[in-house]
């Protein structure tokens, strides 16, 4: 009778190791691995690369008429925007970065770090380098991730449907040839034209002043007919006075 009960407890200990090996074999690994992961929680009064990269992914949603700045340090702005990235995907709405919402971010991101739905290639079809424009060509690529995870906010907010970019960064030399302004945000990569449908422009226009541009220009403005136009700047132009955005 012993010898059976060892036998018996054996057989439920190696169970129980086998169970715990598959569990561990079978954890599906960080999809961040070749991009970015966080190792600690985040909340407001930290700072860091961390904090920044936070910011980066969460740029799209700083509330109406507003830009969440990216600059390592998590204040109240950095807050309300991850409230409301959280609430935007159904977390916890507490503030705070913690393994939810990097676990969302992970899901939303590619190994280089950009949206699941946007890519380095589709905001430049200028030149492969990012190079010729009014800044460095690292600096160009760096507002361009920016503007694709606020983008990626948009199309959320506007139920996860495609919005079709039809022109982004351009150097001088592409910016001549398509008779764009000397002063045009598309030279900083930090602008992004977008057509119609599946969104109307003025569904765009209007949606973008949730989103973190400065200016938006659309219908009613001269030369946007066919596209809204969102970008980065200093102060605030805001004009699609055939859609009530001004």
């Amino acid at each position: 009778m012993f010898r059976r009960t060892v036998r018996v407890l054996a057989a439920l200990t190696l169970a129980a190791a086998a169970t715990l090996v598959a569990t561990v074999t079978t954890a599906a690994p960080a999809q961040a691995d070749g991009c970015y992961t966080w190792s600690r929680q985040l909340s407001e009064g930290m700072t860091g690369e961390d904090v920044r990269q936070l910011q980066i992914r969460v740029a799209g949603y700083p509330g109406y008429n507003a830009v969440l700045g990216v600059d390592g340090a998590f204040g109240p702005a950095t807050r309300s925007a991850v409230i409301r990235f959280q609430q935007a995907y159904g977390l916890g709405a507490d503030g705070i970065a913690g393994p939810l919402t990097f676990n969302k971010i992970y899901a939303l991101q590619d190994d280089d770090c950009t949206p699941v739905n946007f890519s380095y290639a589709e905001l430049n079809d200028c030149n492969s380098d990012w190079s010729g424009g009014a800044v460095s060509a690292s600096t160009a690529r760096f507002n361009a991730l920016v503007n694709m995870w606020k983008l990626q906010a948009m199309r959320h907010a506007l139920g996860d449907q495609q919005l079709r970019v039809t022109s982004a960064f351009r150097s001088h030399a592409c910016n001549n040839a398509v008779g764009g302004s000397a002063t045009s945000r598309h030279l900083y990569g930090d602008a992004v034209d977008i057509g119609a449908s599946p969104h109307s422009l003025c569904t765009l226009a209007q949606q973008a002043r949730n989103h973190g541009w400065r200016e938006i220009l659309g219908p009613g403005y001269p030369g946007h007919s066919d596209h809204t136009h969102v970008a980065h700047k200093s102060s605030r132009t805001w004009s699609a006075s055939s859609c009530g955005v001004s």
